[in-house]
């Protein structure tokens, strides 16, 4: 009888994913590429070519050429800009409280799981899925002059106003428009909070003889404090860098006189056509970049303050 050749213990076959790993060691950045490339292009190069320009002389038509800190220079004496670093700071102000607020309650109050309730939450994201220029001009026809709003004061016996021609109602307008349309957006993010804020903290507080008012300041906000931290962060930035709402509110011109220009209506109005100043848009874009920034480390930074 032949004796078995002896041989060392077999070694088990390899499974398809430790081949491929071995094969193909750079398989995770291959996967990452599109996204990476995508973001280069359209976020990382701007950024760049943005931060580069602001330093040089560069019109649409002329690459250029190197000024240092002249166009920050020329910031400071520059009355538009002050105008509009002044309007889009009242805008944060009036629009950020708004909107930290305002679709907490409305959260609170579609919450409840009863009889058509799901309309209405529809009904108030509804504003979030429509087209920001279909709703400006929408308010736009309802506050002019002639529009419906100032159709109803007339048939009531008051006066017309000029929603869209004083510079002070402009901005309130644009900022109504806003907060309107950011309402269903940020309820959303509330009602992802509420959810996980346990009934038994209510039912407690309620027993304790707690009211509705009480159980809202003791109970939801401590609850939903980080929630209304990145509320305020993300309200602040886009409240800064209004756009839309103004310029189809107040027109390309920015209002009477433009009174009423924002700084991203400035870095449009500057750095676009034939003689666009790019450069110096690109200054003013860095000044938003900046303040932006400086807006989300402040409301963090106030955060982490109320923590400790």
């Amino acid at each position: 009888m032949a004796s078995p050749t002896a041989t060392g213990p077999r070694r088990a076959p390899e499974s398809g994913i430790r081949r491929v790993r071995r094969q193909l060691p750079t398989s995770p950045w291959l996967f990452a590429a599109p996204g990476l490339l995508i973001a280069g292009a359209f976020i990382l190069y701007p950024f760049v070519s943005t931060l580069v320009n602001s330093f040089t002389d560069r019109r649409t038509l002329v690459p250029g050429e190197f000024v240092g800190l002249a166009n920050f220079r020329e910031l400071l004496h520059d009355d538009m800009f002050w105008i509009g670093l002044r309007n889009s700071t009242l805008y944060v102000l009036g629009v950020v409280p708004a909107l930290v607020l305002l679709p907490l309650l409305l959260a609170l109050l579609v919450q409840k799981n009863i009889p058509g309730i799901t309309f209405f939450r529809s009904a108030f994201y509804t504003p979030v899925v429509a087209s920001i220029v279909v709703v400006g001009l929408i308010w736009v026809w309802m506050l002019d002059e002639r529009g419906l709003v100032n159709s109803l004061l007339e048939a009531a016996g008051a006066s017309p106003v000029g929603f869209l021609s004083d510079q002070w109602l402009i901005l309130l307008s644009a900022m109504a428009v806003t907060v309107w349309k950011g309402l269903g957006y940020y309820m959303i993010i509330y009602l992802a909070a509420l959810a996980n804020v346990p009934r038994e903290l209510h039912e407690a507080a309620a027993v304790d003889g707690a009211g509705a008012v009480r159980r809202f300041l003791t109970v939801t906000v401590p609850a939903v404090r980080s929630t209304m931290v990145l509320v305020a962060a993300l309200s602040s930035v886009a409240a800064f860098k209004v756009f839309s709402e103004v310029y189809l509110m107040a027109g390309p011109s920015g209002g009477p006189a433009g009174e009423d220009t924002t700084l991203v209506m400035l870095v449009q109005r500057t750095g676009t056509g034939l003689t666009g100043r790019v450069g110096y848009a690109s200054a003013i874009s860095v000044v938003v970049f900046v303040v932006t920034v400086a807006l989300m480390l402040l409301v963090l930074r106030a955060d982490r303050k109320e923590e400790s």
